[in-house]
């Protein structure tokens, strides 16, 4: 059976060339420059291949463009150039790379809008943003044409997490210690950002919207009680608004939106304890395979490997694992991935 990986990364040549080896990058920019296979395509090509029936999608990793620059004319300019490179590599490359997903600048109100639309016309499979942009949260009302543009269009939306050693741990220390910031902040921010759109009403108001959240939506799963009958009582712990209103108010319990409104991946490094309690808290149809290649200890095999082998060896029916395999990213996509 086919594979479709839906959440792999790459910096196409010129973005790396031009801007990336051009800046003097530390944290996660590190990271980046560190691993040849997000760069190299030859190196890329030789990791696809040592997998059978296998493909990926391709998106720009990190950092955000918002944080290289504050110039939104600028970010506007970084996406084309990622996009413009995307669209070209998977047209020389179609059977390693059936995919690809445009990166979506938010630093000012509409750019975000017309690359969209931009990358959408040139094949994209839908658009990338982060959980946060530059720290603004994404409810904040600045980004409201991009979510009625994505409810429009039913453009689908690749959600990444993002955050940075600049978000401390304890209010009386001015960053985060031991990486914190990213083995623990980016499944804590990735259910953070998914509540933002639950209770600010964006899933009300744009009900069309088709969001997929990365690694199994963070902490989500496993806090499928807090979130349940937790959230139930929310405002019994709050005594300067009226959360109880803010609920009633609300189409659905908080949890079934969770659950309902939100697809989400495989790509949690290779936990079987963690992949078991996503694949029980979200339906079948909202959940894609994907392996977060190349970031891992083996030039970016082992998340593929070790992805592959905990779905191979759970117990589900072929039509299950045909539709998270690529069923379900063709249905979110309305593109054949698999001929």
């Amino acid at each position: 059976m086919m594979r479709v990986d839906a959440y792999t990364h790459f910096i196409p040549t010129r973005f790396f060339k031009e801007v990336m080896s051009a800046g003097n990058h530390k944290d996660i920019g590190k990271r980046m420059m560190g691993v040849p296979s997000i760069y190299d395509v030859k190196v890329r090509l030789k990791v696809v291949d040592k997998f059978k029936d296998y493909a990926q999608v391709l998106s720009y990793p990190m950092p955000p463009f918002e944080l290289m620059t504050k110039n939104g004319k600028e970010t506007e300019e970084y996406a084309k150039i990622v996009n413009d490179g995307f669209a070209e590599l998977c047209a020389q490359h179609p059977d390693h790379f059936p995919g690809w997903v445009a990166q979506a600048p938010m630093a000012a109100p509409d750019c975000g809008v017309r690359e969209a639309a931009r990358a959408m016309k040139m094949g994209a499979l839908g658009v990338q943003i982060y959980t946060n942009v530059a720290g603004k949260p994404i409810d904040h009302p600045d980004f409201e044409p991009f979510w009625k543009a994505m409810n429009k269009t039913k453009t689908p939306i690749w959600m990444h997490p993002s955050r940075t050693a600049a978000f401390s741990d304890y209010a009386s220390e001015p960053k985060s210690k031991y990486e914190i910031w990213w083995t623990l902040g980016w499944s804590y921010e990735t259910a953070a950002a998914m509540s933002r759109l639950v209770f600010s009403k964006i899933l009300d108001k744009y009900p069309n919207l088709k969001i997929i959240t990365h690694h199994m939506g963070g902490i989500v799963p496993m806090l499928e009680g807090r979130i349940g009958p937790g959230w139930d009582q929310i405002g019994a712990r709050t005594s300067d608004e009226d959360y109880q209103k803010l609920k009633k108010s609300l189409k659905k319990r908080p949890l079934n939106y969770f659950k309902e409104n939100f697809y989400t991946d495989t790509a949690v490094f290779g936990g079987k304890p963690a992949t078991e309690c996503g694949l029980a808290f979200y339906p079948t149809e909202k959940v894609v395979f994907a392996s977060d290649c190349p970031f891992d200890p083996e030039k970016g095999t082992y998340y593929i490997r070790e992805t592959l082998n905990i779905l191979d060896s759970l117990d589900m029916s072929k039509k299950k694992r045909k539709a998270i395999m690529y069923g379900n990213l063709e249905e979110i996509t309305g593109r054949t991935l698999v001929k």
